[in-house]
């Protein structure tokens, strides 16, 4: 077990390398903390998914570094990682930057972290803001729970069987999506949710043009057919949990299964696993519906 304790700070340390994990702005470069503003210049490489971006951020936020700043996103991490490894080996310190948001969520860095977990290697991170937790916090749908499932198949008929495996999620829903299939998106989950489920659309977020858009699936695919521009995290209301008419659906799924021959215990068994419906008080609903005259 690899017990690594810094201390709390993000700097040089003694010993192996470490690998810091940058959370960015999401909108505004000026919200660079001074914890952030550290790493950069202290960092001996920035791997960074633009490097255009990412000097862009170091200038407006008048950061100056030493580090060697080099290019990690999806096209190169497989080959560019080992390189990486082999640096914080040596006792490099390491910083990941995305273009936006923590490394890892639906960016580069999760095949890095693996790898310099499984290298016995520090990992640390430099707290941030996130797409995900801002986009939940402001659309005002619940987010006690929530569930996020990033950037979806592209493909079509993927992307639907995703959605409707979806169809029964009870927490709120957190997704990416790149405009030009944002209102594709939009009519699948409308096709797969209801066309009446609550959503909210952001874009922008913490730049002076936000956009928060919230309305019906049905409304926002129309919206998003007209207006959609920019990638758009995209947040929709869970199902609504209604204990009878799930009771009543499970009960006529109980028996359809007896009437192939299934056993009643083996038929509420099964209801139970796919529907959520508690095996208990599906078992006892299905005898006391047997017991009626």
């Amino acid at each position: 077990m690899n017990d690594f304790r810094s201390g709390g700070s993000v700097g040089r340390l003694a010993g192996p390398g470490t690998l810091v994990l940058a959370g960015t702005p999401i909108g505004d470069s000026t919200q660079v903390s001074p914890q952030l503003r550290r790493a950069f210049a202290e960092a001996d490489v920035i791997a960074a998914e633009d490097t255009r971006l990412l000097r862009t951020l170091l200038a407006r936020a008048d950061v100056e570094t030493s580090a060697r700043i080099v290019s990690y996103f999806e096209g190169n991490e497989t080959e560019r990682t080992p390189r990486l490894i082999d640096e914080l080996r040596d006792g490099a310190v390491v910083v990941v930057a995305t273009d936006a948001g923590m490394p890892s969520i639906s960016d580069p860095g999760f095949r890095l972290v693996r790898a310099a977990i499984e290298a016995g290697l520090r990992v640390t991170s430099v707290p941030g803001p996130s797409a995900v937790t801002t986009a939940l916090a402001v659309s005002g749908l619940p987010c006690d729970r929530f569930c996020f499932e990033g950037f979806l198949p592209r493909a079509a008929g993927q992307r639907r069987r995703r959605l409707a495996a979806l169809a029964g999620e009870e927490r709120t829903m957190v997704f990416f999506e790149a405009p030009h299939r944002l209102a594709d998106f939009l009519g699948d989950a409308a096709a797969a949710f209801g066309d009446d489920r609550p959503g909210v659309l952001c874009r922008e977020l913490t730049k002076p043009w936000e956009e928060v858009i919230r309305g019906s699936l049905s409304q926002l695919r129309d919206w998003a057919a007209e207006h959609a521009r920019g990638e758009t995290t995209l947040v929709i209301a869970g199902r609504t949990a209604d204990p009878g008419s799930g009771m009543a659906e499970a009960l006529g799924q109980v028996d359809e299964l007896i009437g192939s021959g299934e056993r009643l215990s083996r038929a509420v068994a099964r209801v139970a696993e796919a529907t959520g419906v508690r095996r208990k008080d599906l078992y006892q609903a299905a005898l006391a519906a047997r017991d009626e005259p």
